[in-house]
């Protein structure tokens, strides 16, 4: 395993109780290793004999028709997935109310190159009891920005394109709301807390390259540039700054990382 994925298994193997599921939560910014990090810790509790299962953020993402409505009833923004307010908070809930319960499971998968979520017939299945869910995401656990803190836009997509704040404020509101109710099901939480925001832009591009270097012509179709990069983070800047302030106060785990993606420091809450 990476440093990052041996970091938290120790924290995560503290916290498994034979028969009662576990549902670990993991935040982190935009290529910061989540995805990486989930599957090397289920590997390594599989081989020990538990059920694990992975459910990221993105999977629960509305599709693209339904965001074109919300975009057209609500706010341009919304086009766009990511924050708060894209998601399928109700297939979210009914998911880990089964992991919780010990049900048997279908995870919902999320087909990103469509744009719409894959038919549920492709989902992979969770026999259960399983014993940890991994939710990762973007944002998983975030709590509400202040109101006093979205008045002022905080990059030139929001100066331009939500000026009166209205896209923010409704994501905000998502987030003290649905996607709190979803939230509140982390047992609990490990925060990937990056060096600054400003490095976030350059480890998506990386992934973008990462992408275009691995996959052949049609994933390098559906790559982003640079610049499509640079305008998709802003989307996320507010909420991922406010995170870096707030969330190490309370995340079970934090795991503060340097410009390589790896740790320097690991923080425990007692």
């Amino acid at each position: 395993m990476n440093p990052v994925a041996t970091a938290l298994a120790a924290q995560i193997g503290g916290w498994l109780t034979p028969g009662k599921p576990l549902i670990v939560g993991l935040c982190g910014t935009q290529a910061s290793g989540k995805s990486t990090a989930c599957a090397q810790l289920a590997a390594h509790f599989a081989a020990q004999g538990y059920k694990v299962g992975i459910l990221s953020l993105d999977d629960l993402y509305l599709g693209r028709m339904v965001r074109a409505g919300l975009a057209e009833q609500v706010h341009p923004l919304f086009a766009t997935r990511g924050p708060p307010g894209t998601h399928d908070t109700a297939i979210g809930i009914a998911t880990l109310d089964a992991v919780r319960a010990g049900r048997t499971v279908m995870l919902p998968r999320f087909d990103k190159r469509a744009d719409e979520p894959l038919s549920s017939r492709d989902w992979p299945l969770l026999e259960g009891p399983a014993d940890l869910l991994l939710f990762e995401g973007w944002c998983v656990g975030a709590r509400p920005v202040p109101d006093e803190l979205l008045a002022r836009p905080v990059n030139d997509l929001e100066r331009t394109e939500d000026p009166d704040g209205v896209w923010r404020t409704c994501w905000n509101a998502h987030l003290g709301g649905e996607t709190a109710a979803l939230f509140a099901h982390i047992d609990r939480l490990a925060y990937l807390r990056p060096p600054g925001f400003g490095v976030v832009q350059r480890w998506r591009c990386e992934q973008e390259h990462g992408y275009l270097a691995q996959d052949g012509a049609e994933r390098a179709a559906a790559a982003m540039t640079d610049e499509q990069v640079a305008r998709f983070i802003a989307h996320y800047e507010r909420l991922t700054r406010w995170i870096m302030d707030e969330m190490p106060g309370r995340a079970d785990v934090t795991i503060q990382l340097d410009e390589a993606r790896s740790p320097v420091s690991v923080s425990v809450r007692a």
